[in-house]
């Protein structure tokens, strides 16, 4: 299967590899933290991409813009849950760099 245009864009490719890693991560986290914090930094994680390939699937590039900066949204919103997860003692600070 060829490769759309979302899927050849490296930021596209770095978010694929960091919500692979999470939810690796995240699944070997007990059932309170994957219920709390694990499934908002994974829902977090996945939206990145899911943004990006939305708004390259549009058409127009006002709304590949608008779906870029919701992207943007849920990059910012995966950092608060990676903070909260290290502050928790859920990653370690290798895991997080």
């Amino acid at each position: 299967m060829e490769r759309t245009n979302f899927e050849k864009l490296e930021v596209y490719k770095l978010s694929e590899k960091l919500a692979d890693i999470i939810w690796n991560i995240v699944n070997e986290w007990d059932s309170f933290s994957k219920n709390s914090i694990g499934m908002q930094l994974v829902r977090a994680c996945d939206s990145i991409g899911a943004n990006i390939a939305e708004g390259t699937g549009r058409g127009s590039a006002k709304d590949n813009k608008r779906f870029a900066r919701i992207a943007r949204g849920s990059l910012f919103e995966s950092k608060h849950w990676l903070r909260r997860a290290l502050k928790r003692s859920l990653l370690s600070t290798k895991q997080i760099e």
